[in-house]
């Protein structure tokens, strides 16, 4: 049995063709500016910018980071900066103390512990997920 990792990482290795194979996709659509490979946070992950005119002008940035295991453990974790406040959330698969292995942090401070969930089993399944919830998101700020 695998301990569990308090700090959100998986006993596993990063999956870098599927981070690779993220940005591919990633940087096809319109609603991202930018995405990048990087290890500035210390942990090798997806650094996504999202495009700023997709937004309303109450959002200052919107951002999003995926880290992708060998094993299918992932953490994918949107954030909104606005003037005051920030409004994030997170999608994990992860052995924890805190939930089951897949787990959502909801927002808008994406607590710990989160509430358990169920996600698919394929990276493309789980990115069409989170970009769907982003979308739905996106129309709430536009109707505010």
């Amino acid at each position: 049995m695998v301990p569990p990792a308090g700090d959100g990482a998986s006993p596993a290795p990063i999956d870098l063709p599927t981070l690779e194979f993220l940005q591919t996709r990633l940087r096809a659509t319109a609603q991202v500016a930018q995405a990048i490979v990087t290890d500035e946070s210390g942990h090798l992950e997806l650094s996504v910018t999202l495009t700023p005119s997709y937004y309303p002008e109450a959002v200052e940035e919107a951002s999003l980071t995926v880290r992708w295991y060998t094993n299918d453990d992932f953490k994918i974790h949107y954030r909104e900066v606005h003037p005051e406040s920030s409004w994030e959330c997170r999608w994990d698969r992860h052995p924890n103390p805190h939930n089951t292995r897949d787990h959502l942090h909801p927002p808008p401070t994406a607590p710990t512990p989160g509430d358990d969930a169920s996600w698919a089993t394929d990276y493309r399944d789980v990115l069409r997920l989170v970009l769907d919830e982003i979308e739905e998101r996106v129309a709430t700020l536009w109707d505010e």
